[in-house]
């Protein structure tokens, strides 16, 4: 039986190939952070400089920095590295201001709930 070497592993396991690259993290709770890659540990806990947290919704988005940031690892869903010659976001995206992206966050919530409210006070009609 032949071992893989430490440098196999290394490169085959780990985040060692990300180490002072820019990256995307997707967090279980849905946020998606961006920033440099300065250190991590085998619990795939991770520490990003320069973090900001990507904000979406429809059309328009907002970078909120974060400054260095670490993130636990149980949270971490996926990381991927970004291409830094190619366009993040579409076309059609409009940036704007962390209280303008608020307020659109705000907004979608409160229409998600009343289509909720809605749909539980129409259960007594029977559709099928």
């Amino acid at each position: 039986m032949s071992w893989a070497g430490p440098d196999e592993i290394l490169l085959s396991t780990s985040l060692a190939g990300f180490l002072d690259k820019k990256l995307i993290v997707l967090l279980r709770d849905g946020r998606k952070l961006l920033g440099t890659l300065c250190s991590f540990d085998q619990f795939a806990n991770v520490v990003l400089q320069g973090a900001c947290e990507r904000v979406i919704v429809g059309e328009l988005y907002c970078d909120v920095p974060l400054g260095l940031y670490v993130i636990r690892g149980e949270n971490v869903v996926l990381i991927g590295e970004l291409d830094l010659e190619k366009e993040e976001l579409p076309s059609n995206m409009t940036c704007v201001s962390e209280a303008e992206i608020r307020t659109a966050e705000k907004a979608e919530k409160e229409a998600r709930d009343l289509k909720g409210t809605m749909r539980k006070r129409m259960e007594f009609l029977d559709f099928d």
